[in-house]
């Protein structure tokens, strides 16, 4: 049986990235607005603790799931993510 990820962290990106993408976009119906900053400002704040090493791969990870998105919304969400989470800020 092929595995259906390459690697852990390409299958951990992929439900973070699914996850920022729910909350993102729910409307105050699904996900009250300050549980959904706070949720999103976890997620920056994890990412923030993560090496060097780790930040490369994450983004490089990240890259290519914005290459191979079909969706040109979710593409762009993909694109904007490591800015949006601080992965560019060192």
């Amino acid at each position: 049986m092929t595995p259906a990820y390459s690697s852990l962290t390409r299958a951990l990106a992929d439900a973070l990235v699914d996850v920022a993408w729910f909350i993102d976009g729910a409307d105050d119906e699904q996900m009250d607005p300050d549980d959904a900053v706070k949720a999103l400002e976890g997620i920056g704040a994890t990412l923030g603790r993560l090496s060097h090493d780790q930040r490369s791969e994450l983004l490089g990870v990240l890259g290519a799931m914005a290459e191979a998105e079909g969706d040109a919304v979710r593409r762009e969400f993909l694109s904007a993510f490591p800015g949006d989470f601080g992965l560019l800020d060192e």
